[in-house]
């Protein structure tokens, strides 16, 4: 999935203003801080770290991630763009139950379509306005 649509999906939820931090993480590093963190001693897809009222941190486990969507027989874009939002969501304040499945049904579904939409555009190579606002880095 392309920075692009994280900056775009990332704006449209927490707002322009919104400092967010996004990096991946191996097996081993999930488990460490979700162990860390939520004293659950295995690694998990995604973890996310409200660090401010307007700054967060979203850690994405790519390979647990996609091995999640192979055996749920889901695309690994469809399934990480979900993932992606549900951290969103919590950063926004979201805990788990109905309201914030809704909510995130609703998202992604729309952030589908928008991506079905456009999914023929010219990319350009300089950092556009969509990137703005999102940090990216790579764990180990």
């Amino acid at each position: 999935m392309p920075r692009r649509n994280f900056a775009t999906i990332a704006r449209h939820v927490l707002g322009a203003k919104y400092d967010l931090s996004l990096a991946t993480i191996d097996r081993p590093e999930a488990q460490r801080l979700n162990k860390q963190y939520r004293g659950r001693d295995k690694a998990t897809n995604i973890l996310s770290f409200p660090l401010a009222p307007d700054v967060g941190e979203i850690l994405l486990c790519l390979p647990l991630i996609r091995a999640e969507a192979v055996a749920n027989g889901k695309k690994f874009t469809d399934y990480c763009r979900y993932l992606f939002i549900h951290g969103l969501l919590h950063l926004k304040g979201f805990v788990h139950g109905s309201k914030m499945e809704a909510e995130e049904k609703r998202l992604d579904a729309f952030f589908d379509h928008h991506e079905q939409t456009h999914r023929h555009r010219p990319r350009h190579r300089h950092r556009g306005r969509a990137d703005r606002g999102l940090r990216t880095r790579r764990g180990k």
